[in-house]
């Protein structure tokens, strides 16, 4: 191809006199994590027919075709999309005719004005069910932005694919997906990016690649791609010249400004590292990177637990715990004897073991009492933790040692508190029997709102739940003192209550007027409270000179005039009489006296 250099060293120059490039973008963070008989591929193209500093009359393709190879033992586990390209972005493309709108967006601007994008959204089941063969990556339109872009060299678009894919020949691996978008270029010509979550247990055939986008062959001014010191470079990539539009599975070198590279890490990686340090230099070259997935030999178990349920008697410091041991996210088996460590608000409490190996993505359950310590509070922390002995110590090495515990807010089963209560007292009726209103205790004994209190006769019938008083504030006692029994619930446990219902002999009402016609009406002397109350009371009547004329009592009914201590008439005329009434209760030591008015 005939080259314009004098365009090429134009942009070349316009690039060395940018010295305010202002860079945003995303960090690059762990997406997502195998861990398992996994690896990983790349397929993808670009949309530039050449590299965009040598393009005479600036141009982006708005499709391309790539094509995926796999083994037929090799299974599709996942498959993340990627497009990007200059401008604020096309979020709506299509692959083999599919529509594919974006799931997630990444946005990247150089110098203030120079916007770029890439896109992502997971097409497992597409590549599931088409499989092998070629994709062609349709609809990506960024020739609006072409021309502008183009000033600067940066027009470009591509999209690329990671598939990561199950072989049950393959060893144990961990394989995490990391993605972002940030940059790096002649002002800011260093760009550090950590890998975090990595467990290192076997660096054997360890690799890593990289998905970059916007990367010139033509431009190779110190840019290096280094992991943890060490300068990273192949066949394709020199140490100098890290993206320059080439792919590592195709061993192409026509990948117009994107680079999909892998690299061997075997010996830039060590055994027991958790991370691993990423840093990329240009003192020249805009080269963007939208995702990194590397693969680490790792053989290790994954636990974590869990808490399924509990139970427990009312009152009691004895505790029934259901848990689940699991070793989900794993790689080997979680051997038997891992130790389990229960605590009740930081206390250890209890510990246990497993009984069994846990296979890879397998679980067990099993239960165990604990003894809460005296003083626990009815509102408490559960916390259980798998791989520790009782001192916070594990000896088991796996994936993850910071997903080990599970907490849980656990509200005992204890009997709610009650206040006591004050027996009620009310006017004797008679014989004790008496009317009540204990309406109000309910919500005085109640401590919580979710509490329901209910009242009975007897033990047994709170005991039981059955004949509960319902008109509390209008109870009648035929017979005095009597208990009443109040049951108090919190939803597990109940607690009882009781307060005594207690006649006392109120002062009586004299009614002084009596007709003495015997027609129904006001006939008798009446006292009202008297009878049945004051059982051993005395009535006197007397007339207007002191005369005794009539005693009554208990036994005998009320004076209607008739004359007791008479000779010559049997009732006594209408007129005014005095009356002295003894109750004979020790409450009410003097006598009632008065008068009463008797007509005929």
């Amino acid at each position: 191809m005939k080259q314009n250099y004098s365009l090429f060293f134009s942009k070349i120059l316009i690039l060395s006199l940018v010295f305010t490039i202002n860079m945003q973008g995303q960090d690059v963070s762990l997406y997502q994590q195998f861990n398992g008989r996994y690896d990983f591929t790349f397929l993808g193209n670009t949309m530039n027919p050449v590299e965009n500093t040598f393009q005479v009359i600036p141009a982006v393709f708005t499709s391309s075709s790539a094509t995926l190879t796999l083994q037929p033992t090799d299974v599709v586990e996942k498959a993340y999309l990627y497009w990007a390209g200059c401008g604020t972005g096309d979020f709506n493309v299509q692959l083999n005719g599919v529509d594919i709108t974006a799931q997630r967006t990444f946005s990247n601007v150089l110098q203030t004005q120079f916007n770029f994008f890439s896109a992502f959204t997971d097409i497992t089941t597409q590549i599931q069910s088409t499989g092998n063969g070629t994709y062609t990556l349709s609809d990506l339109d960024v020739t609006s932005f072409i021309d502008f872009h183009a000033n600067n060299s940066t027009n470009f678009a591509g999209w690329a694919i990671v598939v990561v894919y199950y072989n049950p020949n393959l060893p144990l691996n961990q394989l995490n997906v990391y993605d972002g978008l940030q940059a790096v270029s002649q002002v800011q010509n260093q760009l550090n990016i950590t890998l975090n979550s990595l467990n290192v247990i076997d660096n054997n055939d360890a690799k890593i690649g990289f998905l970059a986008w916007e990367g010139d062959v033509g431009l190779s001014n110190n840019e290096t791609l280094s992991i943890n010191g060490n300068i990273l470079s192949n066949t394709l990539n020199p140490p100098t010249n890290a993206f320059n539009g080439t792919n590592t599975i195709t061993n192409s070198t026509n990948l117009y400004n994107m680079d999909l590279d892998i690299y061997s890490i075997q010996n830039n990686i060590s055994i027991g590292d958790t991370s691993a340090a990423i840093q990329m230099t240009s003192n020249q070259d805009f080269v963007m990177i939208n995702a990194i997935v590397s693969k680490l030999n790792s053989q290790l178990p994954d636990a974590t637990i869990s808490f399924t349920n509990f139970s427990q008697a009312c009152n009691s410091n004895n505790m029934v715990i259901d848990y689940t041991v699991s070793n989900l996210n794993s790689t080997d088996l979680l051997p038997l004897g891992t130790s389990i460590a229960i605590y009740a608000n930081g206390v250890l409490v209890a510990t246990t073991q497993t009984q069994v190996d846990i296979p890879i993505n397998g679980s067990w359950s099993d239960q165990i009492t604990i003894l809460l310590p005296a003083g626990t509070p009815e509102n408490f922390e559960l916390k259980l933790v798998v791989d520790d002995n009782g001192s916070g110590i594990g000896f088991v090495t796996e994936i993850l040692e910071t997903n080990n515990f599970y907490v849980q807010n656990i509200t005992q089963f204890l009997s709610p508190f009650t206040f006591p209560l004050e027996n009620i007292e009310t006017c004797n009726e008679g014989l004790g029997k008496g009317t009540f209103d204990f309406s109000t205790y309910e919500d005085f004994v109640k401590t919580n709102s979710n509490q329901t209190v209910s009242f009975y006769e007897t033990v047994q019938d709170a005991i039981d739940e059955t004949n509960e008083i319902i008109n509390t504030s209008n109870y009648i006692a035929n017979s005095t003192p009597k208990e009443i029994y109040v049951r108090i619930e919190n939803g597990d446990c109940f607690s009882f209550n009781t307060f005594s219902l207690i006649t006392k002999n109120c002062p009586p009402t004299v009614y002084n007027y009596v007709s003495g016609n015997f027609d129904g009406f006001n006939d008798g002397f009446f006292i009202e409270g008297l009878r049945d109350v004051f059982v051993n009371f005395e009535v006197k009547i007397y007339n207007r000179w002191g005369k005794w004329l009539w005693t009554g009592n208990q036994h005998k009914p009320d004076w209607d005039g008739y004359v007791e201590n008479g000779v010559d008439e049997k009732y006594a005329p209408a007129g005014t009489y005095f009356y002295i009434v003894s109750l004979n209760d020790p409450d009410y030591p003097q006598p009632l006296v008065g008068y009463l008015y008797l007509t005929r």
